[in-house]
């Protein structure tokens, strides 16, 4: 009994942290692209910058992709849709990456002409590349076959797009608990945040959910077998 209630508890755990994660993706993406679609700088969530015209089109260019990429990520970690319905997977896997890589071109772009100072700069960039990085290592795996490898790197990827939601989750709670530190110190906290905070639990999560039973189960099967004695 006991064997059979502990899985059942933990996929109703998993279910339930999916579900609050894809609630918060999908409701982040369709709350936030709409104001980049209306063509009225005036719109933009974020300050742009004066000196570069084509600011708020780079923002547009970054929140679409990035937003279709943060609502079809929880998707890619489905067992069941993977399992059931490999070629959806598949498109669905390609149009995120797709997604990622021109999300963070304009990102690229919009640290560049960012007003909001030098550490948030160095916080994005590092993000881009970051980006980039696990959405490659996630794509060279898959190509050679390498499926444990590809999902570790897909939940680091994904992890760096969810950065979004924690980071105006960060933000919110900053204006309201110490609104006298002012706006600009505490976006910029709440960026780097909402980056080291993501990637600390992606790698707590894949050591204690993925490479901690793996090495379990490997050691069971090098372990020597006792004969007893008839």
């Amino acid at each position: 009994m006991p064997t059979t209630r502990a899985p059942s508890i933990r996929s109703r755990k998993w279910w339930a942290l999916w579900g609050l994660m894809a609630l918060s993706a999908v409701g982040f993406a369709v709350g936030s692209v709409p104001p980049y679609l209306t063509g009225d700088a005036a719109d933009a969530p974020l300050p742009l910058n004066p000196d570069v015209a084509l600011h708020y089109l780079s923002l547009m260019v970054h929140a679409v992709p990035g937003g279709l990429a943060l609502a079809l990520g929880p998707l890619q970690f489905v067992s069941r849709l993977r399992v059931r319905r490999p070629k959806l997977h598949r498109v669905v896997g390609r149009t995120y990456m797709i997604s990622v890589v021109i999300a963070s071109i304009a990102a690229a772009v919009n640290a560049a002409v960012t007003i909001s100072g030098f550490a948030v700069q160095v916080a994005f960039y590092i993000l881009v590349i970051a980006w980039l990085y696990t959405l490659t290592m996630a794509y060279r795996n898959i190509r050679r076959g390498e499926v444990q490898l590809h999902r570790i790197w897909m939940i680091r990827n994904y992890t760096l797009t969810f950065a979004a939601v924690t980071l105006r989750v960060y933000l919110l709670l900053g204006l309201q608990l110490s609104p006298s530190l002012g706006f600009e110190a505490i976006y910029t906290s709440a960026v780097w945040a909402s980056i080291l905070g993501n990637v600390l639990i992606a790698e707590y999560f894949i050591v204690q959910r993925m490479l901690t039973p793996l090495a379990r189960r490997q050691q069971r099967r090098d372990a020597p077998q006792v004969s007893t004695p008839a």
